[in-house]
């Protein structure tokens, strides 16, 4: 063998070892515990990271492929584990690490931690906060979502058949375990809700391991039955089993018969004592109001005003009487103030009508006088007369010829004449 014979590629070398890897039984399967570091190389599906020591003397590279299928919590730095997976080595690098298939908290169950860690993310969120509903006092419709052949249904539709009958429970069927289970009750809730028929729903299962009850922890159903519209009661599981979905319930029964007595608050017999009650007193405060309301009219009765009630009108008499007298006297007063008034407008208007008429009748009386004087009437006082023939006065004598009769007017009358003789003056 030539002295280059002797020596290798950095690649055969590193599928020499990877060959002596993959043939090691020991390295198929290896249990490693130890400190979670680097934890932040995240590529899609897969979680790249390292384990180291507590000490940090030592450090192997891990991978976990698809782990959030594998996972039920979420892997933190610094967190203890302990993981299970093969040996392997990278031949472009020449590196070595670990290809977990499984992966638990050290000292703490997975399912546990899984629990406390979305807690605390929904507590931060306030969901666990949020205002509850209060549950009916008198439910028409209850619906339960569970399993159809379980005895969480039988156990809630006996204690409301008992306590409540007229109550009608519905039953959704639902997975209460396993992968599915989840998604089921999520279904059944949304539809409920939706639907908008029922007072409250009640959510529940029998008791069972972490790993059993494990549906209700679920992120999406505790997020499901925050949002809903209608009064949600929890029951899963036994009074110690505590859940994500009883947290976020608007109120935990411990068990369906106890989230049955939560639903039903009153029962027919004490409603039906309450009402009895109610109407013993009613009854009762009746007779109560009833006799004080008659000693009352008993006692306005005997008044004297109801014993003689023409006295309720002698007041209102008397004074319709001053009323009326008064009345009287000032339309008295008030007709002969009326009629000295009218006395005084008369003279004034006599006195007015005097003095107005003074001057024009004194003017009347001078231009009479002045007529007076050249009346024709006045002339023939004086011993004239007026001379007429035919209705026409005679002022010429040649007017006349003999025998015409003619008219006389004198002061006092007048006289009929015949012309004998006329003659012209010279």
């Amino acid at each position: 063998m030539s002295e280059s014979e002797k020596y290798l590629t950095i690649r055969a070398l590193t599928a020499y070892l990877k060959r002596k890897f993959d043939a090691d039984p020991y390295l198929e399967k290896v249990y490693v515990t130890g400190e979670i570091s680097n934890l932040g190389r995240r590529r899609g599906r897969h979680l790249y990271f390292s384990i180291k020591d507590p000490e940090g003397q030592a450090v192997i590279s891990a991978a976990m492929f698809s782990y959030a299928n594998r996972l039920k919590f979420v892997p933190e730095e610094g967190m203890k584990v302990n993981a299970v997976g093969r040996i392997q080595v990278y031949e472009p690098s020449g590196t070595y690490s670990i290809i977990l298939e499984q992966m638990t908290p050290d000292g703490i169950g997975e399912l546990f931690l899984a629990y406390e860690q979305l807690k605390k993310k929904l507590a931060a969120e306030g969901l666990f906060q949020l205002p509850k509903r209060p549950l009916p006092v008198f439910p028409k419709k209850i619906a339960v979502v569970t399993s159809p052949t379980g005895a969480v249904i039988e156990d809630i539709a006996r204690t409301v058949q008992r306590r409540f009958p007229m109550a009608q429970v519905v039953l959704f069927p639902a997975l209460v375990q396993g992968d599915k289970a989840a998604a089921s009750v999520v279904k059944q809730i949304k539809r409920i809700d939706a639907s908008g028929e029922y007072d409250t729903l009640i959510v529940g299962r029998g008791g069972g391991a972490i790993e059993d009850l494990w549906a209700f922890n679920d992120e999406t159903l505790a997020r499901t039955i925050a949002a809903a519209k209608i009064p949600i009661i929890s029951s899963v599981g036994h009074e110690t089993d505590n859940t994500l979905a009883d947290l976020v319930a608007d109120h935990r029964a411990a068990t369906p018969t106890a989230a049955a007595e939560l639903a039903t608050p009153v029962t027919l017999a004490q409603l039906v004592a309450r009402l009895n009650e109610l109407q013993l007193r009613l009854t009762v405060r009746m007779k109560a109001l009833i006799t004080s309301r008659q000693q009352r009219l008993a006692r306005v009765a005997q008044r004297p005003i109801f014993q003689q009630p023409d006295r309720l009108y002698v007041g209102y008499n008397q004074r319709v009487d001053q009323l009326s007298q008064r009345l009287s006297q000032q339309m008295q007063q008030r007709l002969v103030t009326a009629q000295h008034q009218l006395d005084n407008l008369t003279q004034r208007q006599r006195q007015l009508r005097q003095t107005l008429l003074q001057a024009p009748r004194e003017k009347v009386q001078l231009l009479t006088a002045k007529l007076d004087l050249m009346s024709p009437l006045k002339i023939l006082t004086r011993g004239y007369v007026v001379l007429s023939k035919a209705d026409q006065v005679v002022r010429h004598v040649d007017e006349l010829q003999p025998e015409d009769k003619v008219t006389v007017r004198l002061a006092d009358g007048q006289a009929t004449a015949k012309i004998i003789e006329t003659s012209q003056l010279k």
